[in-house]
């Protein structure tokens, strides 16, 4: 069905701002009675008043068309009614001003036209990144018998709702299965590579018995996919991860494929966890001398277990210093774990100055108590 260029099609899809026609129209007659003011008391009303034809250019950077042409119509009416009460000496120079008035206006609503257009062009486009990041990254928090998780989600450009962190959960037979990466290089490629991690751990969490095997899988996929990518002469990527398997019991099995270790933050304290770092990223398993090693820790119920991305721990102030995460987690030890993940990355992006270097995810663990376990979709 068509539409109006000034206006989205779907009524559930985020629309641009616009301004009020009460607004443009005091913006309009404000800006018009100035004009006419000053040109009265200076005695130059006539060559004042030619500044009028710029007001619909004006309100074509900012308004709707309907604003325009009534902005285009008001310049052509005031320039007309001016040069009637003041006309110039050679009657030509009415006529070049007047018309000079009217091109400016049509050429204003055309600009707004193509303006408006390419505005709804991105809306639908940002609806389509929304949906597709619905696709790739479920909402969090996310609730499993084992454990609750909530976090922070954020891309390097504001613009785009997906990045390359991902991170997933899956309440197995085997456990809840946790996954956080973050893929190498940013822009439609990375998400492709983000794409085929996510979807075969949502499958392998529920095939594999082992963690191993559902890494496995994973290196799997990420090979797979960077062949693919060769032979449309794409580059090939790698794709750091960390794999956690949490069961009812104590123990939490891990294995890191490269990523930032996660940290077990309790009372007043905040510890790395440490984790086998030889394991290489996902994609570059065949260049390790050894089979991915399961490493274990504890997972009190006191306790919140913090994952993150690069992000995160390598957010820097203009000075260069890195954002000392430790130590914050500490300060906030604290807090529930949504409300740790929120803080975290305020204060990361106070410390960076706004300037945000890398996509960040962030994601707070706690484990489930009895009267909250829900199973997770």
């Amino acid at each position: 069905m068509a539409t109006r260029a000034d206006e989205p099609a779907d009524p559930d899809r985020p629309r641009a701002r616009r301004p009020s026609n009460g607004a443009v129209l005091l913006w309009v007659v404000g800006l018009t009675g100035l004009i006419l003011v000053i040109g009265l008391l200076t005695g130059t009303g006539v060559r004042l008043v030619s500044l009028l034809v710029f007001l619909p250019a004006f309100a074509a950077a900012f308004a709707d068309v309907r604003q325009t042409v009534f902005t285009a119509c008001w310049s052509i009416a005031a320039m007309a009614l001016s040069l009637a009460y003041h006309p110039a000496p050679d009657q030509g120079d009415d006529i070049a001003a007047l018309t000079l008035t009217v091109i400016f206006g049509v050429l204003s609503v055309l600009g707004c036209r193509y303006r408006i257009g390419h505005e709804n062009e991105m809306l639908r486009l940002r609806s389509t990144a929304t949906a597709m990041q619905r696709s790739i990254l479920r909402p969090l928090p996310l609730l499993t018998d084992q454990v609750l998780m909530d976090g922070v989600y954020e891309p390097l450009q504001e613009d785009k709702l997906v990045g390359g962190d991902i991170y997933d959960l899956a309440a197995s037979p085997y456990g809840t299965r946790v996954l956080i990466g973050d893929v190498q290089g940013k822009g439609l490629p990375a998400i492709g590579t983000a794409f085929a991690v996510i979807g075969a751990f949502r499958e392998a969490a529920y095939r594999e018995t082992t963690l191993p095997g559902l890494v496995n899988a994973l290196e799997e996929a990420v090979v797979r996919h960077n062949a693919i990518a060769a032979e449309a002469d794409e580059p090939e990527r790698f794709v750091t991860a960390l794999v956690l398997c949490i069961d009812d019991s104590p123990t939490v099995q891990a294995i890191c494929c490269g990523h930032p270790r996660p940290y077990l933050v309790g009372p007043g304290a905040a510890v790395s966890v440490l984790l086998d770092e030889a394991d290489l990223p996902l994609g570059l398993g065949s260049l390790a001398s050894a089979a991915r090693t399961v490493g274990r820790f504890d997972f009190p119920f006191d306790t919140t277990l913090l994952l993150c991305t690069d992000g995160l721990t390598e957010a820097r102030a203009p000075d260069g210093t890195f954002f000392p995460l430790r130590k914050r987690l500490a300060e906030n030890a604290e807090l529930p774990p949504n409300r740790l993940a929120r803080s975290l990355h305020t204060v990361s992006r106070a410390f960076a100055a706004g300037h945000q270097q890398d996509d960040i995810a962030v994601l707070a663990l706690r484990r489930a108590t009895a009267e909250g376990r829900s199973p997770a979709a």
